[in-house]
């Protein structure tokens, strides 16, 4: 069944988020060393619809036989396993253009990172799209991006232009936040948690299913999120509230896919967990996938001060690239309405763009957290290391 495919292939939400079906990890655990290291923490947005049978390189579309001066060049866009983007659109840029698009699927958005800066002398593709918020100081840093200052940037909110250099221009955002399962809370008598600090209460013992946010990318932005709540000094901060939610029996897994569909009791794996780490399009996502069985969601948003973490994705033309000019086409095709109005039902994030259109399942069922954490990327990127191996000595020792 489609929605059975598409959940399944959710897992690529987070293979770019480094979700693995590895046993989940229950909290206390004794096997933290067993963790990768935390600077290949992946740090991509989910994509729903990707195919589970995904080559690691598409082939490049075929020119229209009217393209222009430039049919037959090829251009090669580096990305993670869950990017995705209708044939039709790139069809329709290559008919415009006569340039051949290539996506290179390299592996979770940390992995394309790395791969990236260890090749820069000899770049493996022309762009590169799923840098994210959480790596793009590091990123910048690393020198591997030409500036362009397109002039599809003039419709793209101030908001998400974090790069004053225009080296990463942003393509789409979404946030991560809690599920929970509506039926499951209802018969347990318990109204959703109003506030982060009511997870550590003795009515949602055990009720909690993060992930491991130096292997997962919603864990990672979901510890962000209580570490820019929190904060650091004081009689409580964040490393007093992770206490608090080990003693209170949350369980830690190793990626979004097995907490979601294995953990969590609001999925098709029917788990033990009402609530859940994931993204505030879930609900949406349920409904889509169901084709009509289901008129509104089985989960809903718990959409608490500080409790949620808006990860916005972005593209940058590699230096090195032989294409150049291509490559800002691409770049600007991306920024298009064509392309951002196909964002929503591929990766079940928002588009940048603002007037693009947005499905009807995303109006009535998506919904943006009002108070979002609010860490700059050089905040993230000063702390990151650091906050991963506290959080780790905390929670899995």
């Amino acid at each position: 069944m489609k929605r059975l495919i598409a959940l399944l292939t959710l897992t690529l939400l987070l293979t770019a988020c480094g979700q693995s079906a590895a046993t989940p990890t229950p909290v206390p655990s004794a096997t933290a060393a067993a963790y990768p290291a935390a600077s290949d923490a992946p740090t991509s947005i989910p994509a729903y619809p990707v195919a589970t049978d995904a080559p690691t390189s598409v082939p490049a579309y075929p020119v229209a036989t009217d393209a222009p001066a430039s049919a037959g060049q090829t251009l090669v866009i580096m990305t993670h396993d869950s990017f995705s983007v209708s044939e039709e659109v790139l069809a329709a840029f290559t008919a415009q253009t006569g340039i051949l698009v290539q996506v290179l699927k390299a592996g979770d958005a940390g992995t394309v990172l790395n791969q990236a800066i260890l090749s820069k002398n000899a770049p493996l593709a022309d762009l590169l799209f799923g840098v994210d918020n959480t790596f793009l100081s590091r990123a910048l840093e690393a020198d591997i991006f030409l500036s362009y200052d397109s002039p599809a940037l003039a419709a793209i909110p101030a908001e998400l232009r974090l790069d004053a250099s225009n080296r990463l221009l942003p393509v789409d955002y979404g946030y991560v936040t809690i599920n929970y399962d509506t039926a499951t809370l209802e018969s347990a008598g318990l109204t959703p948690p109003t506030s982060l600090e009511d997870l550590t209460k003795p009515e949602w013992r055990g009720k909690l299913v993060v992930e491991d946010p130096s292997t997962s990318s919603p864990g990672l932005a979901f510890l962000l999120a209580t570490i820019s709540h929190f904060g650091e000094e004081g009689d409580y901060t964040w490393k007093e509230y992770w206490r608090d939610l080990r003693a209170n029996e949350v369980f830690v897994s190793s990626g979004w896919s097995d907490a979601y569909y294995t953990q969590f009791s609001g999925s098709s794996g029917a788990g033990a967990y009402p609530l859940v780490v994931s993204y505030a399009t879930s609900p949406a996502a349920e409904v889509y996938f169901s084709e009509g069985a289901l008129s509104a969601p089985p989960t809903g948003n718990l959409l608490v001060p500080g409790g949620s973490f808006r990860q916005i994705e972005f593209v940058g033309i590699l230096k090195g690239t032989q294409h150049e000019d291509l490559a800002r086409q691409f770049v600007d095709f991306m920024l298009s309405e064509t392309f951002q109005a196909d964002i929503p039902l591929q990766m079940f994030v928002y588009p940048a763009l603002p007037s693009a259109p947005q499905p009807e399942v995303f109006t009535q069922f998506a919904e943006v957290p009002s108070q979002p954490a609010g860490l700059t990327p050089e905040q993230i990127e000063a702390g990151r290391e650091i906050w991963l191996s506290e959080w780790m000595e905390i929670v899995l020792r």
